[in-house]
Protein backbone atom coordinates (compact mmCIF):
# COMPACT_ATOMS: atom_id res chain seq x y z
CA UNK A 1 0.00 0.00 0.00
CA UNK A 2 1.22 3.48 -0.45
CA UNK A 3 1.32 6.00 2.28
CA UNK A 4 -2.04 7.37 0.92
CA UNK A 5 -3.58 4.22 0.80
CA UNK A 6 -2.62 3.34 3.89
CA UNK A 7 -3.71 7.03 5.46
CA UNK A 8 -7.06 6.15 3.54
CA UNK A 9 -7.77 2.89 5.42
CA UNK A 10 -6.70 4.56 8.61
CA UNK A 11 -9.42 7.45 8.00
CA UNK A 12 -12.25 5.25 6.89
CA UNK A 13 -12.28 2.96 9.98
CA UNK A 14 -11.89 6.65 12.41
CA UNK A 15 -14.89 7.61 10.37
CA UNK A 16 -17.19 3.92 10.53
CA UNK A 17 -16.50 4.62 14.43
CA UNK A 18 -17.75 7.92 14.02
CA UNK A 19 -14.51 10.04 15.42
CA UNK A 20 -14.00 11.64 12.17
CA UNK A 21 -16.44 12.95 9.35
CA UNK A 22 -15.06 12.82 5.71
CA UNK A 23 -16.29 15.59 3.39
CA UNK A 24 -15.77 14.88 -0.25
CA UNK A 25 -15.15 17.64 -2.69
CA UNK A 26 -13.40 21.00 -3.26
CA UNK A 27 -13.79 22.35 0.16
CA UNK A 28 -13.67 18.83 1.47
CA UNK A 29 -11.76 17.27 4.24
CA UNK A 30 -11.50 15.09 7.51
CA UNK A 31 -12.87 16.62 10.72
CA UNK A 32 -13.10 15.34 14.38
CA UNK A 33 -16.08 13.94 15.10
CA UNK A 34 -16.11 12.94 18.77
CA UNK A 35 -14.67 14.74 21.34
CA UNK A 36 -11.16 13.89 22.49
CA UNK A 37 -12.34 13.82 26.17
CA UNK A 38 -14.81 11.06 24.87
CA UNK A 39 -12.77 8.32 22.90
CA UNK A 40 -10.59 6.25 25.04
CA UNK A 41 -7.58 4.16 23.83
CA UNK A 42 -9.97 0.74 24.15
CA UNK A 43 -12.62 2.90 21.86
CA UNK A 44 -9.56 3.49 19.12
CA UNK A 45 -8.25 0.41 19.38
CA UNK A 46 -12.03 -1.36 18.62
CA UNK A 47 -12.24 1.16 15.82
CA UNK A 48 -8.83 0.09 14.36
CA UNK A 49 -9.42 -3.52 14.92
CA UNK A 50 -6.28 -3.79 16.84
CA UNK A 51 -6.63 -6.50 19.22
CA UNK A 52 -5.70 -6.16 22.92
CA UNK A 53 -5.75 -9.97 23.72
CA UNK A 54 -2.81 -10.84 25.68
CA UNK A 55 -2.54 -14.15 24.37
CA UNK A 56 -3.80 -16.01 21.28
CA UNK A 57 -6.46 -17.87 24.29
CA UNK A 58 -7.77 -14.98 25.40
CA UNK A 59 -9.27 -14.29 22.25
CA UNK A 60 -13.34 -14.40 22.00
CA UNK A 61 -14.19 -17.93 20.52
CA UNK A 62 -10.91 -19.17 20.45
CA UNK A 63 -10.23 -23.26 21.62
CA UNK A 64 -8.15 -24.11 23.59
CA UNK A 65 -6.87 -27.88 23.35
CA UNK A 66 -5.38 -28.22 26.77
CA UNK A 67 -8.10 -26.85 28.65
CA UNK A 68 -10.78 -29.22 26.84
CA UNK A 69 -8.49 -32.02 27.24
CA UNK A 70 -8.18 -31.43 30.62
CA UNK A 71 -11.20 -28.98 31.57
CA UNK A 72 -9.41 -26.40 32.63
CA UNK A 73 -6.07 -23.90 33.04
CA UNK A 74 -4.60 -22.02 35.68
CA UNK A 75 -2.93 -19.74 33.07
CA UNK A 76 -5.93 -19.35 31.32
CA UNK A 77 -7.67 -18.57 34.62
CA UNK A 78 -4.74 -15.88 35.79
CA UNK A 79 -4.11 -14.49 32.25
CA UNK A 80 -7.96 -13.94 32.28
CA UNK A 81 -7.54 -11.40 35.00
CA UNK A 82 -4.53 -9.75 33.68
CA UNK A 83 -6.68 -9.31 29.99
CA UNK A 84 -9.64 -7.97 32.25
CA UNK A 85 -7.41 -5.20 34.10
CA UNK A 86 -5.85 -4.24 30.37
CA UNK A 87 -9.12 -3.27 29.38
CA UNK A 88 -10.01 -1.09 32.74
CA UNK A 89 -6.56 0.40 32.00
CA UNK A 90 -7.11 1.04 28.19
CA UNK A 91 -10.78 2.14 28.84
CA UNK A 92 -9.82 4.67 31.63
CA UNK A 93 -7.59 6.69 28.95
CA UNK A 94 -9.31 9.32 27.12
CA UNK A 95 -7.00 10.60 24.29
CA UNK A 96 -7.22 13.81 25.61
CA UNK A 97 -5.53 13.36 28.71
CA UNK A 98 -2.43 11.58 26.49
CA UNK A 99 -2.69 14.13 24.46
CA UNK A 100 -2.77 16.85 26.50
CA UNK A 101 -1.91 15.68 29.59
CA UNK A 102 -2.86 15.21 33.11
CA UNK A 103 -1.79 13.12 35.94
CA UNK A 104 -2.69 10.20 35.16
CA UNK A 105 -1.97 10.14 31.43
CA UNK A 106 1.35 11.17 32.56
CA UNK A 107 1.39 8.35 34.60
CA UNK A 108 0.06 6.35 32.02
CA UNK A 109 2.61 7.48 29.11
CA UNK A 110 5.65 7.19 31.88
CA UNK A 111 4.66 3.39 32.27
CA UNK A 112 4.52 2.62 28.68
CA UNK A 113 7.80 4.42 27.90
CA UNK A 114 9.45 2.09 30.61
CA UNK A 115 7.75 -0.56 29.02
CA UNK A 116 8.31 0.06 24.82
CA UNK A 117 11.60 3.31 25.49
CA UNK A 118 11.58 4.54 22.19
Amino acid sequence: LSQEQFAYKIIKKLSKAGFVRITRGADGGCRLAAGLDKVTLYDLMAAMEEDSAVIACMEPGYSCPWREAHGGCMVHCRLGLVQQRLHEELRGHTLQELIFGTAAGEFFIQIVDKIYPI
